[in-house]
C-alpha cells in the first residue's frame, strides 16, 4: 500500500498539468495507481489555487512537499508578508541581492507548495519574491495586520506537526531570512581564535521560541547573547546546524 503523501504528491503533479505517463515515471509507480488517484474519482469543481491547496482537501493529510511548506514557513515568518487585502492574496519575501541562490530557493519552495506563478520584484537592495494565490492565507494563518512582533504568533496544530517532522527545513527558512553564520573572532591572552558561528535574531519572542525548540528538536545547542538574538556556537552545535542550513549562497 502506498503512503498517502505519495498519492498527494501525483495528484499535484497532475494538478499541474503532467499528464499520467509522466507522473507515473516520476515517482516509478503504475500507470493504473496514478490514473485510479487522479481520474477515476470525483474531482473537485474547483479551479486555480483551490486545486493546489492541501489544507481544502480532506483525502489530503499534509503538503505534497512537506520539506519545502517547512522551509517556506520559516522564510515567511522571518521577512515574509501576506497581503490579503488585495483583490487576491499575495505572499511576497524579500531577499537580499547577496544572496542570489537564496531567490531561486524561495521561488522554487512557492511553486513546489501553492503557486502556478512567481514574479520577482526587484526592490532597493532585494528583490521581493511573490506569488498570488487565493488560497495562500490557508495555509500560513499567521497573517494579520501589523508588525509580528507586535501580535502572537502561533502555529496551527497541523503546522507543528510538519515542523517536528521536518525541523531542519524550518530551521533553514528561519536562519536564511534573519539569521546568518560568520567567522567569529576572539582574541584570548593575545592570541586571536576563528571559529565558525550562527546568529538568529528576531524581534517576535514567539517567533524566537519556534527557533528554540525547532533547534531542542534536534538537540542542538544555543543560548541567548540578547533578548532578540540566539547565538549557536559550539563546535558539535555548529557541525550539525551546518547539516540543515548551511551558509547563505
Amino acid at each position: 500500500m502506498h503512503p498517502p503523501e505519495m498519492r498527494a504528491r501525483a495528484r499535484a503533479l497532475r494538478a499541474r498539468g503532467h499528464n499520467i505517463h509522466s507522473v507515473a515515471r516520476s515517482l516509478s509507480l503504475p500507470y493504473t495507481t496514478v490514473w485510479h488517484w487522479c481520474v477515476d474519482r470525483p474531482q473537485p469543481a474547483v479551479f486555480g489555487s483551490a486545486v493546489r491547496c492541501f489544507r481544502c482537501h480532506p483525502d489530503q493529510d499534509g503538503p505534497p512537499d512537506p520539506a519545502a511548506y517547512a522551509y517556506l514557513l520559516g522564510l515567511y515568518l522571518g521577512d515574509g508578508h501576506l497581503v490579503t487585502t488585495d483583490r487576491t492574496p499575495v505572499l511576497r519575501v524579500y531577499c537580499a541581492d547577496a544572496w542570489p541562490n537564496l531567490i531561486d530557493k524561495c521561488d522554487a519552495a512557492m511553486r513546489a507548495v501553492l503557486a502556478n506563478k512567481v514574479q520577482r520584484i526587484q526592490k532597493r537592495g532585494c528583490v521581493a519574491v511573490q506569488s498570488t494565490a487565493t488560497h495562500w492565507p490557508c495555509l500560513f494563518p499567521q497573517h494579520g495586520p501589523g508588525k509580528k512582533h507586535e501580535r502572537p504568533i502561533v502555529l496551527a496544530d497541523w503546522q507543528r506537526a510538519i515542523v517536528e517532522a521536518q525541523p531542519g527545513d524550518f530551521l533553514r527558512g528561519l536562519f536564511h531570512s534573519d539569521g546568518c553564520r560568520f567567522a567569529n573572532r576572539v582574541v584570548v591572552r593575545g592570541k586571536e581564535y576563528v571559529y565558525p558561528r550562527y546568529m538568529f535574531s528576531n524581534r517576535s519572542t514567539d517567533i524566537m521560541a519556534l527557533c528554540q525548540w525547532s533547534l531542542d528538536l534536534l538537540g542542538i545547542a544555543w543560548r541567548m547573547n540578547l533578548p532578540w538574538s540566539l547565538s549557536v556556537a559550539r563546535r558539535e552545535a555548529v557541525a550539525a546546524l551546518d547539516r540543515h542550513v548551511g551558509p547563505k549562497s
